[in-house]
């Protein structure tokens, strides 16, 4: 059966047809296509077409598809166990492992997803401060929890509205919700609400809602805050953690968290999730501490040991300073075709393997408010046109692309010369 035939089946048992809202295309139209196979830098459709991969399951895949050293580890633990339920040497190697390279990660409990992992440790931090109250900000997404499926209100600041139906008032009383890239506000709601406030999360860089590079200094003023008034720092380094750097954003900015959360490659490409900070916060997790979290399948082995092998890899090779170069190689190359086509209202916004293409800006992009307002339908144009020449991009222009260490030159140079005969076709 073809992808649209699959749709049609998949919409009558699935909502949308999709396990996840980003794969049904609602965002740039069509029909997405079903994927049959992965290997290295390509994906292979259900109808037996080829595509060029950057989306990569959404950032976990730093070696690309089913990288043969990672496989050879997946296929040894496949044959030794799926899952325990019972303590096992493998979630204790990759602890271990973790906490050696990552100062501030000194104790870490793995769970099954990013959103779980925010969900336990803001749990932590209500707990050890004796506070209710979460900061977040508008422009961050920190999975489907309830707390923090919330954008900004329009009323007084710090107010919140529910990004979502079937979440009621109550439940999202406590989250306060400031803009990004603003340090008076966020020193004004500290000096209202600071003693109350449990937890401030943030994505030191902000990577779901297009990608959005802080400037330094508001993620010091955030550290400086909440030290100030007692409240905990928590970063979600899901996406970039292991990503931007082995030791993600922290590592890059010498700004320590209290709590980090970590996803996406520490499973090497299975479903694993992680929050990890001080010991003293850590042990209050249960059974050492009262604040309970468990999981049937957490720290599943399949996953520890994806993981471990892809950070040791990562660890031992250090793929990132080319990552970042073949980043910029790609996305320049994009914008050179499209000046050549006639379309020079683009720019990219890179950081380390991570892009975004976008509508020029006279200043750079640090809010979702200074997004240009026509950059959906622009996207959706220019995806398709490299869907139809083989290239795949996460089907949403608020969804950033990724590298891998695989997309070798000469993967970038084939993209480039898809992106041209697509823009050719475009004129």
């Amino acid at each position: 059966m073809n992808s649209e035939e699959l749709f049609l089946r998949s919409k009558n048992v699935v909502p949308g047809g999709v396990h996840s809202p980003v794969r049904s295309f609602a965002s740039v139209g069509g029909t997405p296509i079903f994927f049959s196979e992965a290997k290295g830098a390509y994906l292979k459709s259900v109808e037996g077409k080829e595509f060029i991969d950057y989306c990569l399951s959404f950032g976990p895949l730093l070696f690309g598809h089913r990288h043969p050293e990672i496989q050879e580890v997946v296929e040894d633990t496949v044959k030794k166990a799926w899952s325990f339920g019972a303590c096992e040497p493998y979630s204790l190697e990759l602890a271990e492992f973790i906490t050696s390279k990552i100062p501030w990660a000194e104790k870490i409990r793995f769970v099954n997803s990013g959103t779980e992992a925010v969900m336990s440790a803001l749990r932590v931090a209500r707990a050890a401060t004796g506070r209710s109250k979460i900061l977040k900000f508008d422009g961050c997404y920190h999975g489907h929890l309830d707390q923090l499926l919330v954008k900004a209100g329009s009323g007084l600041a710090g107010l919140s509205s529910s990004d979502s139906k079937g979440i009621g008032p109550e439940i999202i009383q406590n989250t306060l919700v400031l803009p990004l890239d603003d340090e008076t506000a966020l020193e004004n709601l500290f000096l209202e609400q600071g003693k109350d406030i449990a937890c401030l999360i943030i994505e030191p860089i902000p990577a779901n809602y297009g990608l959005l590079p802080q400037r330094s200094e508001f993620l010091k003023k955030c550290r400086e805050l909440t030290t100030k008034y007692g409240t905990l720092l928590l970063f979600d380094e899901v996406i970039s953690g292991f990503r931007v750097s082995f030791q993600g954003m922290a590592g890059l900015t010498g700004i320590v968290p209290d709590l980090v959360c970590y996803g996406k490659i520490i499973g090497g490409g299975f479903p694993v999730g992680a929050y990890a900070g001080k010991k003293d916060l850590m042990d209050l997790v249960a059974p050492s501490g009262p604040v309970y979290q468990a999981g049937t399948l957490s720290a599943n082995p399949i996953g520890m040991r994806a993981g471990l092998k892809t950070l040791t890899k990562a660890w031992n090779e250090n793929p990132y300073p080319e990552l970042e170069a073949k980043t910029k190689r790609l996305t320049s190359g994009i914008l050179k075709l499209l000046v050549e086509t006639g379309d020079s209202n683009w720019e990219a916004v890179t950081f380390g393997s991570l892009f975004w293409l976008k509508g020029k800006t006279k200043d750079p992009v640090r809010t979702i408010t200074a997004i240009p307002s026509d950059h959906k339908s622009r996207f959706a144009i220019f995806f398709h046109k490299l869907l139809n020449q083989g290239v795949y991009l996460a089907p949403s222009g608020y969804e950033v692309g990724f590298l891998s260490a695989v997309h070798s030159e000469e993967i970038i140079e084939a993209t480039l010369n898809k992106t041209k005969q697509a823009l050719k076709e475009q004129k």
